[in-house]
């Protein structure tokens, strides 16, 4: 078995140094950043909303909408349980699975990660925003066509992150399509539909 090398006074000398000069700049870092931390606290004071219920202002698929919760409520509870747009879904209320997800200024969100005070001043489009029975989107009209569901839990969350990724790239590949639509979860597994129904809503969109 090998054995370790004792140090010498001159090996030992320099590990000294070293750990020395790194307490040195590590105290120096920290210093620097409470500096910092304090300026920025006394610059810019945090709005405390609650404990009690306070009115909000939410532009959803185009309107302002106004809703009195609680500041702990997500998002996606103010849509569902305040709004009645029960089209994004509380499936794991973890940000995992992409059920719930809403596009925030046009970029895909999980809506039970963000507080509904959060989205105040900005645009929120749900699924239901994307189209209605009669007029149905792109991407909506390809997924009935397609057959691109099985329970349909999932669905809502997957046609919302599609039209984002569409807006972005029109001519997906499939490498592309899994990437864009990889923060949603087909517990059916009915991926390879999902894929047609992407690239049938990508023909449409380019007529």
């Amino acid at each position: 078995m090998a054995r370790k090398r004792p140090r010498g006074e001159d090996e030992s000398a320099q590990f000294a140094f070293s750990r020395r000069s790194f307490l040195k700049t590590a105290g120096v870092g920290a210093a620097a950043s409470t500096v910092v931390g304090v300026a920025a606290t006394a610059t810019s004071a945090p709005v405390v909303l609650g404990p009690d219920a306070v009115s909000l202002t939410l532009k959803v698929n185009g309107t302002a909408q106004k809703v009195t919760v609680e500041p702990r409520v997500t998002l996606l509870e103010a849509l569902r349980d305040h709004l009645d747009l029960t089209g994004a879904k509380l499936v794991c209320d973890r940000g995992s699975c992409g059920g719930c997800t809403v596009l925030l200024d046009g970029e895909p969100i999980d809506s039970c990660l963000m507080l509904a005070a959060d989205a105040e001043g900005h645009e929120v489009t749900t699924v239901e925003g994307l189209g209605s029975p009669d007029h149905l989107s792109p991407v909506q009209r390809a997924f009935v066509e397609k057959d691109a569901m099985q329970c349909g839990f999932c669905t809502p969350g997957f046609v919302v992150a599609a039209t984002a990724l569409l807006a972005k790239n029109p001519r997906p590949s499939v490498e592309q399509m899994k990437e864009g639509l990889a923060g949603n979860l087909c517990r059916c597994g009915t991926y390879g539909r999902i894929f047609e129904a992407v690239q049938a809503a990508a023909r449409a969109k380019r007529g």
